[in-house]
């Protein structure tokens, strides 16, 4: 029974990261959810991308406001808004990559686990 609380939590987690990058326009929105490979470090991705520096930072910044607001989950830490190229959000079992376009197609990080489940989220108009 706690293994399936800590999915259902995980799940509500990912859905919010999701709207939470919905509500600035976040792009190409992908979740990876890695739970059923042997020898993974985080259960889940959430990767998108921003147009700009601003946006890449606006994005973070409504998935951090957004997440705290709706469910009371802060991240455990932040990385890479310095040059907002490449912010990450450390939520323990999910972790949130917000790239610049150049940067995504770089590291192509949703094509690292052939074996993960892969959502993708269309862009909103």
């Amino acid at each position: 029974m706690a293994k399936k609380k800590i999915l259902d939590e995980t799940a509500l987690l990912v859905d919010k990261i999701v709207e939470g990058i919905r509500e600035v326009k976040g792009e190409k929105i992908v979740a990876v959810d890695m739970s059923q490979i042997d020898n993974y470090v985080f259960r889940n991705f959430v990767i998108c991308q921003g147009r700009s520096n601003t946006h890449v930072t606006s994005i973070a910044d409504s998935v951090k406001d957004y997440v705290r607001e709706q469910i009371k989950v802060k991240p455990f830490g932040t990385d890479g808004y310095a040059n907002s190229q490449w912010i990450a959000l450390d939520y323990g079992e999910v972790i949130v990559h917000v790239f610049q376009p150049e940067l995504r197609d770089f590291y192509k990080l949703e094509d690292l686990w052939e074996d993960a489940v892969i959502t993708e989220y269309p862009d909103e108009l």
